[in-house]
């Protein structure tokens, strides 16, 4: 379960540490793709295998469906995890989520994402103040 927020620092050479309370979660393996909202997923092998399984049972002639895998599918990349705890996020998914220097590192139980602070600031904050009508619509759906 990955759960909290870190901030961190992407090196010269694309390199970013992994928050020690999620390396047991990566550290037989991982993937790190495009996400939404301008974010990168970082999913364990496991949960990736779940998800990639169902992205590939989507229908083919949807074009939503064949644009969705390829966002997810196309952008995934091996993380493995060096001796000091860091992956490797290559240049087209940093430049994709706009990564600058300072990054921080989201857990979402079964992701972890990866944010420009900058940007993850103005996400947050736009989330926290409309959080009443995010709360409200959930709760239509029983949440």
């Amino acid at each position: 379960m990955l759960l909290g927020e870190y901030k961190h620092s992407v090196d010269t050479k694309g390199r970013m540490a992994i928050p020690a309370k999620f390396r047991t979660h990566i550290n037989t393996g991982a993937i790190i793709t495009r996400g939404l909202d301008r974010c990168l997923f970082l999913f364990s092998e496991k949960e990736w295998q779940k998800l990639a399984e169902k992205l590939t049972a989507l229908p083919l002639a949807q074009a939503n469906s064949r644009a969705f895998a390829r966002l997810m599918l196309a952008g995934a990349s091996d993380a493995t995890l060096d001796i000091q705890g860091r992956i490797l996020i290559p240049e087209y998914l940093r430049e994709y989520a706009g990564l600058q220097k300072q990054v921080v590192v989201a857990g979402i139980y079964t992701r972890a994402e990866v944010w420009d602070k900058e940007e993850w600031d103005k996400y947050k904050q736009k989330t926290e103040s409309a959080s009443d009508e995010i709360a409200e619509q959930l709760g239509e759906l029983g949440i």
